[in-house]
């Protein structure tokens, strides 16, 4: 094991039981940080990991980002399929899973665009567990062809279609895709880019099973934003949405 890993997992660490969960100490055990923007909290795909699947599934995250989710599954005994359009993304993903575990879980890292999963079968994914990028909120690449996080809103909807598609195609039936989302503001009014995932997905065929709220951490309102949050009206927004889907 790399001598600089002193944490192996979270301390008294419970499964959460309701639909509302909030992590302000974000998780730092194991390879994980918070260097990565908009990486999600490991305490999140723990969470999804240890409920919807079992040592030795095959799980995929095809928005690998930062690898989070990658490190959990490695850690839980499952095997995972990490792709990402990015070469930078899986450059760190790459250096988050150098670690020995004991009967750890297989890391297959690829490049690749989550609208095609071409070299992944059909039904043969145990559990989807996954963070998009929110349309451009947070844009991963200047010029990166084929990246999500450069598109606006209404064209980032019409391609998590063709995502949702493949979601539905590699999951086998009866198992769970589970997906974080957040929304967005235009003109000073919300644009509720998390449900319309919700509704593309539920129109692909999945069905779904729990609507999370994420609380989000470190959004008081200070400086720039609490100016303009009075002057122009606006609440900051201070949560997102983790859609559990069945197939």
């Amino acid at each position: 094991m790399k001598k600089n890993i002193k944490k192996w997992e979270p301390d008294n660490f419970e499964l959460e039981m309701n639909t509302v969960w909030s992590f302000p100490d974000r998780g730092k055990w194991a390879t994980h940080d918070a260097k990565w923007r908009g990486n999600w909290s490991p305490y999140i795909p723990r969470n999804i990991i240890l409920r919807y699947s079992e040592e030795n599934d095959l799980i995929l995250d095809q928005f690998a980002g930062g690898g989070t989710t990658l490190v959990e599954a490695k850690l839980l005994r499952r095997n995972i399929i990490g792709v990402d359009i990015n070469e930078e993304s899986l450059k760190r993903c790459r250096e988050k899973i150098d670690f020995e575990w004991e009967n750890s879980g297989k890391v297959y890292i690829k490049k690749a665009d989550a609208r095609d999963l071409n070299f992944i079968k059909n039904e043969s994914i145990d559990l989807i567990c996954t963070h998009p990028p929110y349309a451009d909120i947070i844009k991963y690449s200047e010029e990166l062809e084929n990246d999500l996080s450069c598109l606006k809103v209404k064209d980032f909807l019409e391609e998590m279609r063709v995502v949702a598609k493949e979601c539905y195609r590699v999951l086998k039936k009866n198992k769970f895709c589970a997906i974080l989302m957040g929304d967005t503001r235009k003109n000073g009014n919300v644009v509720p880019m998390s449900f319309d995932v919700m509704k593309i997905f539920e129109e692909e065929g999945f069905k779904t099973k729990e609507i999370i709220i994420k609380e989000q951490h470190n959004c008081r309102a200070t400086g720039f934003w609490k100016t303009n949050s009075v002057k122009y009206n606006f609440l900051l927004l201070a949560h997102e949405y983790l859609f559990i889907f069945r197939k």
